[in-house]
């Protein structure tokens, strides 16, 4: 069983990243959008790591303020991958980006995380 989130790099504020998180092991089954969750945290040094987006199933999407029509969750149809776009980075989204999968309601995965860094 294994998550492992890429994308991550060095980029100028207001430019895009796209992170993708990959799942492995069967716990995971066939399709991400069977998933019942997935969600990106990202933490910086000192702080605690905070909530960017959930998606939920059934339920919704919810995006932390700070990231609203900006950042977007997506799952693949058809293969055990999630994304995250973001756009118009800001030097405040410099962080670690983790993903968060729980393929049911009773067990939750994390992947290693991956840097990212808005930086003129």
């Amino acid at each position: 069983v294994q998550l492992v989130e890429s994308g991550g790099g060095l980029v100028q504020p207001g430019g895009s990243l796209r992170l993708d998180c990959a799942a492995s092991g069967t716990i995971f089954g066939a399709n991400a959008m069977g998933w019942y969750r997935v969600a990106w945290y990202r933490q910086t040094p000192g702080k605690e790591r905070e909530l960017v987006v959930e998606s939920v199933r059934p339920g919704g999407t919810n995006y932390a303020d700070s990231v609203k029509g900006r950042f977007t969750i997506s799952r693949s149809n058809g293969r055990n991958m999630a994304y995250l776009q973001m756009d118009s980075l800001k030097p405040e989204a410099t962080a670690v980006y983790y993903c968060n999968v729980r393929p049911n309601r009773f067990i939750e995965y994390w992947g290693q995380g991956t840097q990212v860094i808005v930086s003129s």
